[in-house]
């Protein structure tokens, strides 16, 4: 699994045995490093906020400096509330975000006094981390944001378009809450059914096995996925999903999208409607990424639900778009940014799944924008309430 709900008792002061070892370590490790490398809709930010607490567990044990510190419960509780923020940070080199997150999603009750503790580990993390991806991991990647955006500062949007974002943070809602009560049932059904513990129990590999081949034919890039980026990595497709053009324009158009972009969403042909081949990714990806995060693997649920809120947000800007002829209300001056509306819809299903509202936060350092401060944070609160309301 993820590792946060059991980080999130430890830290309420039970002791979980053997799982903040090193054997638990190394395990975690491999078996994340070949889900992510599957293909399989699933995350690494739940796996690293266990695996950064397992090396702040360590550090208390192996080092001698640090001994008090372990065998202080304060503050060794102290060290793994910093190791859970470190992890968080390293999935998108979001220090203040990591925090935030980490605090919402592991804590009860919090400290204040461990607050400088986490932001400067998470800082030290994410500058570690934006050094090494260039050398480690391509060249060509530098220090900016993740997943940089470049939308037109006073034009990406204006106060005429605040309730489309109002609707899109209720459809958001209503489509988390359906995500969590869906997974919750798949979960009990296979716990409580007997046919499906005897099956699973006795031959444990049969459902990984299933789940992976159903989404490797699902996925092909030769067959279906074609129609749905099936070649491209969870990154490579938000890239696509935050750009500042709209899909349905032809690229001739100032605000149509360069054919690189749509290549991957319209079949080998190039004939397929990109409406078709976003409603084919959001409803698939929906469901596969529900199956997916049921398997017993190292595995996170951030990624994924930050991929489908950007498909639906990217769905809802280009209707838009193409209802408005491109201007909002057809005023020539404002042009619809379908890019907006993914990032939005990014933070808002993001934030209702996790039914945290610092998911706002980490939107804005991983874009490396914050104009749209406004619709983000009003998009994220109101699907949190939605969603909370369905599923508290």
């Amino acid at each position: 699994g993820s590792g946060i709900p059991e980080m999130k008792t430890i830290l309420r002061g039970v002791i979980l045995k053997e799982y903040l070892t090193i054997r638990t370590f190394l395990t975690k490790i491999a078996g994340l490093t070949l889900a992510l490398g599957s293909g399989l809709p699933l995350g690494k930010e739940g796996p690293f906020v266990h695996v950064s607490s397992i090396v702040a567990s360590q550090l208390g044990r192996l080092i001698h400096g640090f001994k008090g510190i372990y065998e202080n419960e304060s503050r060794s509780t102290e060290m793994l509330a910093a190791g859970c923020a470190v992890g968080v940070a390293c999935t998108f080199s979001a220090p203040i975000g990591g925090v935030l997150f980490s605090i919402e999603v592991t804590s009860v009750f919090f400290a204040v006094r461990n607050y400088w503790r986490g932001f400067f580990s998470a800082a030290c993390a994410a500058i570690v981390m934006r050094v090494l991806i260039p050398v480690l991991k391509d060249p060509e990647l530098d220090l900016n944001a993740f997943f940089q955006t470049h939308f037109p500062p006073g034009k990406a949007f204006t106060l005429e378009e605040m309730p489309f974002f109002v609707i899109l943070g209720i459809i958001c809602g209503l489509l988390a809450a359906l995500f969590i009560f869906l997974h919750r049932s798949l979960v009990l059904f296979l716990r409580r059914n007997e046919l499906m513990k005897k099956i699973f129990q006795r031959y444990w590999l049969l459902y990984p096995m299933l789940v992976t081949l159903l989404v490797g034919i699902i996925t092909f890039p030769e067959g279906f996925g074609q129609f749905m980026a099936g070649k491209q990595k969870f990154t490579r497709t938000v890239h696509d999903l935050f750009m500042n053009c709209t899909w349905s324009l032809p690229g001739t158009n100032p605000y149509g999208c360069h054919t690189n972009v749509t290549k991957n969403w319209s079949g080998k042909e190039g004939d397929t409607p990109v409406f078709t081949s976003l409603w084919g990714f959001s409803v698939v990806f929906y469901f596969l990424s529900i199956l997916c995060t049921t398997l017993p693997i190292p595995a996170g649920i951030f990624m994924p639900v930050f991929v489908l809120g950007a498909a639906f947000g990217r769905l809802m800007g280009e209707h838009l778009s193409a209802m408005f002829s491109g201007f909002i209300f057809g005023v020539k001056s404002q042009a619809i940014y379908p890019g907006i509306y993914s990032v939005v819809g990014t933070a808002a299903f993001a934030g209702a799944v996790t039914h945290t509202v610092s998911v706002s936060v980490i939107i804005f350092e991983v874009t490396g924008q914050v104009l749209f401060l406004l619709p983000v944070m009003i998009a994220v609160i109101i699907s949190n309430a939605v969603c909370s309301y369905f599923q508290p």
